[in-house]
């Protein structure tokens, strides 16, 4: 059965199996977008007027607008300094002793590795 439906956007008449924008290549399909762009670098919501093609709203906020700065988004992952004297090694994540509560690199994370001043024994000689 052809039960003539017609695109909201674009207007034209498609069959059930077309009248989706991406089933016709529908060119009017942004007018109907409600999604909100974000900026890729700032990631930052970018407002876009009714009939505005994202794309071009968002290639001039980033030309203009966008607070993005490369040297302040440089992340360091390693910032977990060994506490053991002597040691430079810096680990992703705290590896803190149960002990003394201090945090070190995976070599020194064990009581003994570390002249653990926690508690008087430690508790394994691993």
């Amino acid at each position: 059965d052809f039960l003539p439906l017609k695109c909201d956007a674009c207007e034209e008449v498609f069959c059930k199996d077309h009248i989706r924008y991406d089933d016709h290549k529908c060119s009017s399909a942004y007018k109907k977008n409600v999604q909100v762009p974000v900026c890729p670098l700032c990631n930052a919501p970018i407002p876009v007027q009714k009939g505005e093609i994202p794309d071009i709203v968002v290639g001039a906020h980033m030309d203009k607008d966008c607070k993005y700065n490369p040297a302040q988004q440089k992340q360091r992952i390693f910032t977990n300094k060994c506490l053991k004297p002597g040691c430079k090694r810096k680990e992703m994540m705290k590896v803190v002793c149960e002990q003394c509560g201090g945090n070190f690199c995976i070599k020194h994370r064990h009581p003994l590795d570390h002249d653990c001043k926690g508690s008087s024994s430690p508790t394994s000689k691993a």
